[in-house]
């Protein structure tokens, strides 16, 4: 996954070994403190030296931006309006895009682009809780009633709990999004406080009970937005700044939540409705209020990025605490994709994993991942949400950058079809087109199809695990 070099150590005490010869060996005893007796008739005589061969792991394969860019493009004739990827690798960067920004201006998307992230925005609160872990602030194991007392049902869910997704709370939004467009509009610009969120959770009896089950809920990053408010004494955006967006210079990242705007340029998002053939709707601006510290974040692929490499190279969180963030748990059948504390593994075709997190929100899929020593990131977007098939062929943007040539980029580990070119990107610009198969027409891949396609899937549900029904549904 990442270049190695053999360890100097490792290669001295080689070159000790072939310059070196070892003593003769006999069969007799020798007297405690003299030399080994040798009979007259033995010649004793050094071996040959010994040449020991250290063995260089090959480097790990380029990002393939042949096969960005044809992942891109199936995204684009699946739907969406535009997509793209950026990946830093080693100091290096490749940028591919596809499409438009701005569908009315006709403006080409760009990895320059800010967008919403969705719930890239939980590995942020995650870090922060974290600190405050660090600080002596919270404990990982201790109830969230003792923090907030009285704002669970229940006093055995913990801090922990609600960071890996096992407190059984119910996640609102599978209500609130039960249909897509009408579920938007009717919060476009509600402006919603935390316990008004947790209300909304709480009309739904928790369960399973606290620690014994996997079950992706909003309502636990909502709770962890609280606990940041109430420990901190400032507002989640507040310890946002700075934690992390300052610290890590990510002059692209921002917490607006209520404004309903996105500062400075970026990429609109189009909202798929529910009904066939209906005509996707410009959701750009809402105040994201219903999700907050568990999906309101604004970013770009270069802060992203950054973001990531910053966590999983250890310039965040102490050592021991970024390990409690990666105890993972299984979150689909074959295994391929597990959940820690806010944050996301994924193991690809090749053999590798990788750590990230994704996001959705109206109009916007984000996959932002790093690589385990956090040396090479990739951070990809397509403009559009409510579209499974998308959704599913945007994985393979990991499966492109990850694996090289040798991946299957179409869409999740172990997938085939197109998008394996072995062209490398070219540092610092944008990636030349590769041959791309003929397009197919929007929305004729059917979920079975895209299921397949991501391999590594057993059902679209596992895709679609992170978000609720009304914003993903297929």
């Amino acid at each position: 996954m990442v270049r190695r070099k053999a360890l100097s150590a490792v290669a001295l005490g080689a070159a000790a070994l072939t310059l070196g010869t070892l003593p003769a060996q006999t069969a007799y005893a020798a007297v405690p403190g003299t030399a080994p007796a040798v009979p007259a008739h033995v010649t004793a005589t050094a071996p040959a030296p010994v040449s020991v061969s250290v063995h260089t792991p090959a480097p790990a394969p380029a990002p393939d931006t042949a096969a960005l860019r044809v992942v891109l493009q199936r995204a684009l004739s699946q739907g969406a309006p535009g997509a793209m990827a950026r990946v830093d690798d080693h100091g290096e960067t490749y940028r591919v895009a596809e499409g438009v920004a701005d569908r009315e201006t006709g403006r080409q998307i760009s990895t320059a682009d800010r967008f919403r992230i969705g719930s890239v925005t939980k590995t942020f609160s995650a870090v922060v809780v974290l600190q405050l872990v660090a600080e002596g602030e919270l404990e990982l194991d201790t109830s969230v009633n003792h923090y907030l007392p009285g704002l669970l049902p229940d006093d055995r869910v913990t801090v922990r709990h609600v960071l890996n997704h096992r407190s059984g709370l119910w996640d609102y939004t599978n209500d609130m999004f039960q249909q897509t467009v009408p579920g938007f509009e009717s919060v476009r610009n509600e402006v919603f406080t935390h316990q008004e969120l947790i209300d909304r959770s709480l009309t739904r009896t928790p369960s399973p009970a606290p620690g014994t089950a996997y079950g992706y809920s909003n309502t636990n990053f909502v709770v962890a937005g609280m606990l940041i408010e109430k420990v901190t004494g400032e507002s989640a955006r507040s310890a946002y700044q700075s934690r992390i967006i300052e610290p890590l210079g990510l002059d692209n990242t921002k917490y607006v939540h209520p404004a309903t705007a996105i500062p400075g340029r970026y990429a609109r998002g189009y909202l798929t409705p529910d009904e066939t053939g209906a005509p996707l709707v410009d959701s750009t601006r809402q105040t994201a209020s219903w999700a907050q510290t568990a999906g309101a974040m604004i970013s770009d692929p270069a802060d992203l990025n950054r973001f990531f490499a910053a966590l999983l190279g250890g310039r965040l969180l102490r050592a021991d605490l970024l390990a409690e963030m990666q105890r993972w748990a299984p979150t689909n059948a074959a295994g391929t994709q597990h959940y820690g504390l806010g944050l996301r593994r994924r193991d690809l075709s090749c053999g590798v994993s990788v750590y990230g997190h994704t996001g959705t929100v109206q109009g916007y899929y984000t996959y932002a991942f790093t690589s385990k020593d956090g040396k090479r990131s990739v951070s990809s977007l397509a403009n559009t949400s409510n579209n499974g098939n998308v959704l599913v062929t945007m994985a393979g943007t990991l499966e492109a950058t990850f694996c090289g040539s040798g991946g299957s980029a179409s869409g999740g580990s172990g997938g085939t079809g197109s998008g394996t070119a072995s062209v490398s990107g070219t540092p610092s610009a944008e990636a030349p087109a590769a041959q791309v198969p003929a397009a197919e027409a929007p929305g004729t891949d059917t979920p079975d199809r895209g299921a397949r396609l991501a391999g590594g899937y057993e059902d679209m549900a596992a895709v679609h695990e992170d978000i609720a029904p009304g914003i993903a549904r297929n």
